[in-house]
């Protein structure tokens, strides 16, 4: 009997020694990934500025001073902030973003399991009858009986070439994209609202700027109606005032409609509803800011459409290792131990426990082409996210090009209108004065306030153009977004 122990004990450590040497190897080949080394995909040359920005905007520190997280305070409107906010707390296009970024990181969350050993235990009260006609059963056997199990039982995939991992870096990666849509989102939703404010202010100042006007051609259409009672005008003199009052006075309405309409707009965005959402009339002149966009290569980490598309190159690499994982086997280890007897006595006595313990290895022998299709697909999806991250970052470029040269050219061309509204206004008060001494006839005055009228709606139109611009080049440096903030330092190497 002692010898036949001894016996049992050496093979016991044997088989012992037999799976320390195999755990070790497996240790080895844990940190194995088929991924290929990630790099983010090359761009163009970084210019060293934006073309368009001009020297006055080329600045030593420029992501200093950008406008951070509530950008929209460079504007010193409270009506606008106290908007803004609504809009982050109740927007449902933004709530809608916020909940695929929740189940992008719930993804991840689920793919992260797949590192860990599983744990199950299960429980099998069973009531059995056996048929009477069963091939090789006993005379004694009942007919009737209970068989009760219950253990627990453990699964740990080895992740031998790393294909969980990679899924792991490929969820995380699209989590991180998820982080910067939510922020692209947000970001854009922020922009479409304070546009929408800026024109909706430049209506208010368009309708005070035809009140005044109405006024005007009121006091005119007065003189003519006196002068043509005295015999010194014609009616076509009152008729052309008339028609001028009435046109400016159509004017007004079409202006008031459009306000309206931007009011619902502002509406929508901060999630209230239209019918019961109004903003008062403000005729104050918002201020244009100044914004330097600093040096391009700062554009690559303030952006989040860019990182977002980073990320996705990113997961696509990761996607290359998890296809090439499946070409090789597939090893993982397996354990049960738990107690089982037909109904009688203890179940949980020692002669009823049963144990297994062993790996499972796996490798596909013929597939008819799936796995090399799956691993072309792969790369093909990698060209594809790395050509879309090259393609918005062009297209960054070319926004911060185009408002930076609308700011300026709108600049120069402001100026220029306000001198045309300051000669035209001129020119509404010359044939005004000399029609009232009866040097002119009434069209000459017509065609002043016609032209005096036109360049002051120019000239705020213009002002409101430049606002808007100075919004879409915040917008397109990024606003107070950064990649420090989403927890993408270094993410660019794989890290």
């Amino acid at each position: 009997m002692l010898p036949t122990r001894r016996l049992r004990r050496r093979a016991m450590q044997r088989h012992a020694n037999r799976l320390l040497v195999a755990a070790t190897a497996i240790a080895m080949l844990g940190g194995c990934s088929l991924a290929p080394t990630y790099h983010t995909p090359a761009l163009p040359p970084m210019p060293a500025s934006f073309k368009e920005a001009g020297t006055a905007w080329q600045v030593a520190q420029p992501a200093d001073q950008l406008p951070r997280g509530n950008w929209w305070t460079v504007y010193s409107d409270d009506a606008l902030s106290q908007l803004e906010g609504k809009l982050d707390a109740d927007n449902p296009g933004l709530a809608a973003a916020l909940a695929r970024y929740d189940t992008a990181r719930a993804f991840e969350s689920q793919l992260g399991s797949g590192l860990f050993p599983s744990l199950d235990f299960s429980a099998n009260p069973q009531r059995d009858r056996q048929s009477n006609n069963r091939p090789l059963r006993g005379s004694g056997q009942p007919d009737e009986y209970d068989a009760d199990t219950a253990g627990v039982s453990a699964s740990f995939d080895l992740d031998l070439w790393g294909r969980i991992r990679n899924e792991v870096s490929e969820g995380h990666a699209q989590s991180q994209a998820a982080q910067a849509d939510l922020a692209s989102a947000k970001l854009s939703l922020e922009a479409q609202l304070a546009d929408d404010y800026v024109r909706l202010r430049g209506y208010d100042i368009q309708t005070g700027i035809l009140q005044n006007t109405l006024r005007a051609y009121q006091r005119a259409l007065d003189l003519t109606e006196n002068r043509h009672a005295g015999g010194i005008a014609s009616g076509m003199d009152v008729s052309r005032a008339q028609a001028q009052l009435h046109d400016a006075q159509a004017q007004v309405t079409e202006v008031m409609a459009q306000r309206a309409l931007t009011e619902h707009a502002i509406a929508a965005l901060i999630g209230e509803p239209a019918s019961s959402f109004s903003l008062a009339a403000n005729t104050q002149q918002l201020q244009v800011p100044v914004t330097p966009p600093g040096v391009p290569s700062t554009l690559l980490e303030r952006r989040p459409d860019i990182a977002a598309a980073e990320r996705r190159v990113f997961a696509a690499n990761a996607g290359i290792g998890v296809a090439r994982a499946a070409f090789f086997p597939d090893l993982s280890l397996s354990g049960s131990y738990g107690f089982q007897n037909t109904g009688f006595g203890n179940l949980l006595g020692i002669g009823n426990r049963f144990w297994s313990l062993g790996p499972l290895a796996t490798l596909n022998l013929f597939d008819a082409g799936l796995r090399r299709a799956q691993l072309r697909q792969a790369h093909a999806e990698f060209d594809e996210a790395s050509a879309d991250y090259r393609q918005v970052v062009l297209a960054a470029f070319r926004d911060v090009e185009d408002n930076l040269v609308l700011l300026r050219d709108l600049g120069v061309e402001a100026d220029q209108e306000d001198q045309a509204v300051v000669a035209a206004q001129k020119t509404q008060s010359i044939a005004t004065n000399r029609y009232r001494e009866g040097i002119v006839n009434y069209l000459d005055v017509v065609t002043a306030q016609t032209a005096a009228l036109s360049a002051q709606r120019d000239a705020q139109t213009l002002r409101t153009r430049r606002l808007q611009a100075s919004v879409d080049l915040i917008r397109a440096l990024g606003g107070g977004w950064t990649r420090e903030q989403a927890g993408m330092v270094a993410q660019a190497s794989g890290k």
